[in-house]
């Protein structure tokens, strides 16, 4: 019969019974699984039930479980690391990006190397060997703008997934943002407060998220038959050009009761500008950024509605996907992850006079409930 459970040989935390290390069967023993169900839990293996998997991590981590990285490199080939090679190199795309991989690769207990290749070709090459060196299981590529550039690699000995950017072979397997559904929603909104004389003030007119941003603009007008107040303004991803946009709106005279602006920076200038003129945001004028950016979007006056395109989920995403192909199941081509909605003054709907801000946001919200069920 199985040996009493005493204050002697319980153990110590990361030791199993009898004082000894912890093991595996130990773990699969306080889960109550198999050893091979625990073992595709914290490998992030096989096709199990999260909660098969969080009972397993638990068990593990109250058993202090530490598994052999020898061992199980010998056993599967494997290194459990991966390689994320990025451009982004002040972090604003690529920090949450990575925390949603390292969130979902942490379940599988993979480590994450992260390499800042600063725009240098050079220097990104140079990465690459490093990380296939090291025998990395995958490698995530990522970068600032989600133009599709050429793959990192030709013929690569590890599976290779591009986040927020993608990859110009379509055999690859990128995760992008869906620009052109965010857009959509910003006009939809907008539509459904009313608003009918919307203007589009965003970035460099070659970059291809201003591009695909202002096309979808003015498609989603034209459906409701509409155009935009004037061309779409161009100019740079700033506060500075959000303030000289308005002024060229302002000076045009082309009356506007609703400004969708390609990036938080930009719509944060805007503000800035239409409050100096005595415009009311949003009671003349209705405000939407784009990137959620909380830096700007909270610190906007008053605080700013504006597409966020959940990056840490796009992380995750690009995390499950590169996991399945290491385990043998890639998925190749372009998955498109949706972008949210999120309201704030800058288009709060007013309810009576003297409604508190409270009032405001939930009929706002409640609105676009309305129009995207």
């Amino acid at each position: 019969m199985p040996p009493r459970k005493t204050k002697e040989n319980v153990g110590t935390p990361g030791r199993g019974t009898l004082g000894r290390p912890a093991t595996i069967s130990d773990v699969a023993r306080l889960a109550g699984v198999s050893v091979g169900t625990a073992s595709k839990a914290l490998n992030g293996r096989g096709s199990l039930r999260e909660e098969t998997r969080r009972r397993v991590r638990s068990a593990a981590d109250e058993l202090g479980f530490q598994p052999n990285s020898a061992a199980l490199t010998l056993n599967s080939g494997r290194t459990y690391t991966v390689g994320m090679i990025t451009t982004d190199t002040i972090g604003r795309f690529s920090i949450p990006l990575m925390t949603g991989a390292e969130d979902s690769l942490g379940a599988g207990r993979m480590s994450v190397f992260l390499c800042d290749a600063r725009d240098d070709p050079i220097r990104e090459q140079y990465y690459l060997r490093t990380l296939l060196s090291r025998r990395v299981d995958g490698i995530i590529v990522t970068g600032r703008r989600t133009q599709a550039r050429a793959p990192i690699g030709v013929d690569l000995p590890v599976p290779v997934v591009y986040a927020f950017i993608s990859s110009t072979d379509p055999n690859d397997c990128s995760v992008v943002p869906d620009e052109v559904g965010g857009a959509r929603k910003a006009v939809d909104h907008l539509l459904a407060l009313g608003r009918r004389r919307i203007a589009h003030v965003t970035g460099p007119e070659h970059h291809h998220s201003a591009a695909v941003r202002a096309s979808a603009t003015v498609e989603r007008l034209a459906e409701s038959g509409l155009d935009l107040v004037g061309a779409a303004l161009f100019g740079e991803w700033s506060e500075a050009w959000g303030r000289q946009a308005t002024g060229i709106l302002l000076g045009a005279g082309g009356e506007f009761d609703a400004v969708f602006c390609g990036s938080d920076q930009i719509a944060r200038g805007v503000a800035d500008a239409l409050r100096a003129v005595g415009r009311r945001v949003p009671d003349d004028v209705a405000l939407v950024g784009f990137d959620n950016w909380d830096v700007m979007a909270l610190a906007c006056q008053p605080p700013l509605t504006s597409i966020d395109m959940e990056l840490e989920g796009l992380g995750r995403t690009a995390a499950d996907l590169l996991l399945a192909a290491i385990n043998g199941e890639p998925a190749p081509g372009r998955h498109i992850s949706p972008c949210r909605l999120v309201l704030r003054e800058s288009t709060a709907v007013s309810v009576r006079p003297g409604s508190t801000r409270v009032e405001r946001l939930a009929a706002s919200d409640a609105e676009s409930r309305r129009i995207h069920r």
